[in-house]
């Protein structure tokens, strides 16, 4: 990409953000972003093919992150739990998540979270709890029959223990609480759930 190109888009990106965290995608101008990136309309649409793909080029550098953050969650935790090693699904926690991939990107969770409406992303959230739910259903077949004491719980009743935690997790970035403050708050939730979890998965 051309020195001056590269410079214009740098100027877009900050400024599609502001519009987007204060006015949401679907009332999002635009023109209004194009202003306060100093460009015309046109301009802006030699980046962007559209509003949406502007949107997107905001949350996905997080959200690989993220992922990739997931399934090495995934393969240390469910991994060493089938392979006898129960302690692996407690040595790191969504709390570390929010620590280490959230909160460095807040501006780009906090738009997935609270923005979102009207593009692929607004259903972040529930995509997620769907996603590991039926993991998780795996993983809990898997634990029985090598004779760990899962305790029986209908899909039913598994999205809704794993919407309330996900949602709670979320919830320090939704208030854009400061790091501090919801490390602190996101610990409260954890003594809360983390008995349950391990009550729930007899492990």
């Amino acid at each position: 990409m051309p020195k001056d190109k590269t410079e214009t888009h740098n100027r877009i990106i900050p400024a599609a953000t502001q519009e987007f965290l204060e006015k949401g995608f679907l009332n999002a101008s635009t023109r209004s972003i194009a202003a306060r990136a100093g460009l015309t309309s046109g301009g802006l649409y030699r980046h962007f093919k559209d509003k949406e793909d502007m949107f997107a080029a905001l949350v996905e550098p997080a959200l690989k992150e993220f992922n990739a953050w997931m399934s090495e969650h995934v393969r240390r935790g469910y991994g060493g739990a089938l392979s006898g090693d129960y302690e692996a699904m407690w040595k790191d926690n969504e709390i570390d998540m929010i620590r280490e991939v959230v909160y460095p990107n807040l501006d780009a969770f906090r738009l997935l979270l609270c923005c979102a409406q009207g593009t692929r992303y607004e259903n972040f959230v529930n995509d997620l709890v769907n996603e590991h739910q039926q993991l998780m259903l795996g993983v809990f077949d898997k634990l029985r029959a090598q004779g760990v004491p899962v305790r029986d719980i209908s899909e039913e009743e598994l999205h809704i223990l794993m919407s309330a935690y996900t949602t709670a997790m979320f919830e320090p970035v939704v208030h854009n609480y400061p790091l501090e403050k919801a490390m602190h708050h996101l610990k409260t939730i954890e003594n809360f759930f983390l008995p349950g979890w391990h009550d729930l998965m007899g492990c």
